[in-house]
């Protein structure tokens, strides 16, 4: 069973590893493409300091960071900019930690399931060394969603750089990958839009 598993991560990992020359989409046409639905949104949570809080805000009942005010002036903004664009948003996957759960909210783009696959671990900034989070996306990013919405997963950079890392080195506080899935198992990256650019796409011709 194990050697199945292997074969699969690995067969996924391989479906993820398109061409470089797939045409990435910007402007109007990707807010086009994301009205009509079925993409998936892979965005690390928006600003955060790397330390706890002296101050927690209001439910962060287990003194973890945080979003700063940038990253909640960011994901609002990211939010207003999706219902500009009426932009519709069906499944939202997010990590148990506060300030992905924090981003999640104030995006507004529904409830989220949390899923421990998608967490830190309790080890913040650390490099993922194990198959589990790195599967869980790749998996997910190539399920095709509900006609005419899209997903959202928001997790962290170390989830998102093990999962492709071709394609998320360098990836910012509240960047996103948009990725198409094929419905036959694998996906194509389309975009790759910084959590500041949403207004600005929300403005497109």
């Amino acid at each position: 069973m194990l050697g199945l598993y292997r074969l699969a991560v690995l067969f996924t990992a391989l479906t993820f590893s398109g061409p470089a020359s797939a045409a990435m989409l910007t402007g109007a046409d990707l807010a086009d493409a994301l009205k009509g639905g079925g993409y998936v949104l892979v965005m690390r949570h928006a600003s955060s300091p790397t330390t706890p809080p002296t101050s927690p805000d209001p439910g962060n009942t287990a003194h973890e960071r945080q979003l700063d005010a940038k990253g909640k002036t960011m994901a609002r903004a990211m939010g207003m900019a999706l219902r500009t664009m009426k932009i519709a948003i069906g499944k939202v996957y997010s990590s148990p930690a506060f300030r992905a759960r924090q981003t999640v909210a104030l995006v507004a783009a529904g409830k989220p399931e949390l899923v421990p696959e998608l967490g830190d671990a309790g080890h913040s900034m650390a490099p993922i060394q194990t198959n589990g989070p790195a599967a869980w996306l790749r998996a997910h990013a190539a399920m095709t969603p509900a006609p005419g919405h899209d997903t959202l997963i928001v997790t962290h950079m170390p989830n998102i750089v093990a999962a492709f890392p071709t394609d998320a080195p360098g990836i910012g506080d509240g960047e996103a990958l948009v990725f198409r899935p094929d419905a036959k198992g694998g996906a194509t990256l389309v975009a790759k839009v910084p959590i500041g650019e949403w207004p600005a796409l929300a403005k497109a011709p």
